[in-house]
């Protein structure tokens, strides 16, 4: 089958970027890869992953540097002084039903 479409689209440059690294390491061109893509939500008859938002993960404040561990401070003082607060015992119960423990 002859490739005659064209396909044009717009995306984030560094999105782009990445994932052409990744594909080029692959060695697989940016046309193969869609054309891979199309093939797949044809044999899927839909997007071939799932389309969801994640469970929020908790920050691991080890790997935050300094000014983002701030950040998290300040955040949580605003939250404290704006009167965005729960009870503890309210708090544990949605970490223990959103993280299945």
């Amino acid at each position: 089958m002859a490739k005659t479409a064209n396909l044009y689209a717009r995306i984030e440059p560094e999105v782009k970027e990445q994932a052409e690294e990744i594909l080029e390491a692959l060695g697989i061109s940016t046309s193969s890869a869609i054309s891979m893509y199309y093939k797949q939500i044809i044999l899927h008859r839909g997007i071939p992953f799932d389309v969801k938002i994640p469970v929020a993960r908790p920050l691991d404040a080890s790997k935050l540097t300094e000014e983002q561990f701030d950040a998290e401070l300040q955040k949580g003082l605003d939250d404290i002084k704006a009167g965005r607060t729960k009870p503890a015992k309210e708090a544990f119960a949605e970490i223990r039903r959103d993280y299945g423990i």
